[in-house]
C-alpha cells in the first residue's frame, strides 16, 4: 500500500477555500485575476498543495469542492471555474448536457476507490467481499455482519451522492452498464458527500460500509479497505488495472488551457508536481504507464 506520511487536514489551509465561485473573467483567470479550481476531493490535495507552490510565481488560485467530480464538471460547462478537477472520466451525458463546452480533458495520475469498512468489522473476519456480497450490503439486503462471516453487528451503510466519482465507479464495479438500484428505504442507510465527510462518519459509527478512496484511510488505525473479489487495492493492482475499482484523476478545462490555467496543468505534470500525487497516496502517470 501507499505510504503513510501523506495526508493532512488541507481545508484550514489558506490554499483549499471552499467558496461560492464567481463567473470568469478569461479562459486563464477567474474574477479578480484568480484561477478557479473546484470539483473532486479526491483531486483537490493535490490541487491544493499545486497551487501553494505556485505562489511563489506570483499566481493566486483558489481550490473548492463543491459538488463533487459532477459539481466542476457544472461549473467549468457554465463559467464560473477554469479548471474542473475529476475522479470520473467525462461521460457522454456530460458532453451532451454542455454541447457548447469544449471539454478538454487531462489526466494527472490514477487512485483506487476502496470499500471500506471499520476495524471492528474487518478483525471480526470481513477482510474479503464478492460483488454480491457488496450489492447486499448497499442495497440493504445485508443488515448484519454476521452474514458475511463478521460479528454480530448491523450494517450502517454510507453511500456517496449521484454525480460523485466515487459513485459512480462503485456502480460500474457493482452494476456494470445497468442503472443502479433506488436507495433502499433503512435507518441504517444515508448519503455522505467529500471524502473527508465519509471518512468521518465511518470512524463514529460501528458497523459502517463506505466507498471511498483508499489514500484516505492509510494511516488510519480504525479503518480498514477490504479485497474485492480477493483482489487486494495495491498500486501494481491499480497500475494494471486489475483491482475492480481503478479509476483515473483528471483536470478539465473548457478548450486549451491558456495563461495561468495551463501554468497550472503544467505544474502538475512535471516531476515536482507528481510528487504530490504520491505524498497523497495516489499514482503518478510513470506509475501507470503514461
Amino acid at each position: 500500500m501507499f505510504s503513510k506520511k501523506f495526508r493532512r487536514a488541507y481545508l484550514v489551509t489558506s490554499a483549499l477555500t471552499v467558496m461560492s465561485l464567481a463567473g470568469c473573467a478569461d479562459g486563464g483567470a477567474g474574477a479578480g485575476g484568480a484561477l478557479q479550481v473546484s470539483g473532486s476531493t479526491t483531486v483537490a490535495p493535490v490541487a491544493a498543495d499545486a497551487a501553494e507552490a505556485l505562489k511563489a510565481d506570483g499566481l493566486d488560485i483558489t481550490v473548492a469542492t463543491q459538488g463533487g467530480s459532477a459539481g466542476g464538471i457544472s461549473q467549468l460547462a457554465s463559467g464560473q471555474i477554469d479548471i474542473a478537477m475529476s475522479s470520473k472520466p467525462l461521460a457522454k451525458e456530460d458532453k451532451a448536457a454542455n454541447p457548447d463546452t469544449d471539454f478538454l480533458t487531462t489526466q494527472i495520475g490514477a487512485d483506487a476507490v476502496g470499500v471500506i469498512v471499520t476495524k471492528q468489522v474487518a478483525d471480526a473476519g470481513v477482510k474479503n467481499l464478492t460483488a454480491a456480497q457488496v450489492r447486499g450490503l448497499f442495497e440493504g439486503k445485508i443488515t448484519n455482519w454476521s452474514e458475511v462471516g463478521g460479528p454480530d453487528l448491523d450494517v450502517f451503510v454510507y453511500d456517496k451522492e449521484p454525480g460523485r466519482g466515487t459513485r459512480e465507479v462503485l456502480d460500474k464495479y457493482l452494476y456494470g452498464e445497468e442503472k443502479a438500484p433506488p436507495p433502499p428505504k433503512s435507518g441504517n442507510f444515508a448519503i455522505v458527500g467529500g471524502n473527508l465527510e465519509t471518512r468521518n462518519k465511518l470512524e463514529s459509527t460501528p458497523g459502517a460500509v463506505a466507498p471511498l478512496s483508499t489514500s484516505f484511510v492509510e494511516g488510519r488505525d480504525g479503518l480498514a479497505a477490504v479485497t474485492l473479489d480477493g483482489i487486494e487495492p495495491s498500486p501494481e493492482n491499480i497500475a494494471s488495472g486489475k483491482y475492480p475499482m481503478s479509476r483515473p484523476l483528471y483536470l478539465f478545462t473548457n478548450g486549451k488551457p491558456e495563461g495561468s490555467a495551463k501554468e497550472f496543468i503544467n505544474y502538475v505534470l512535471t516531476s515536482k508536481g507528481q510528487k504530490l500525487m504520491t505524498k497523497h497516496g495516489y499514482l503518478t502517470l510513470k506509475n501507470i504507464g503514461k
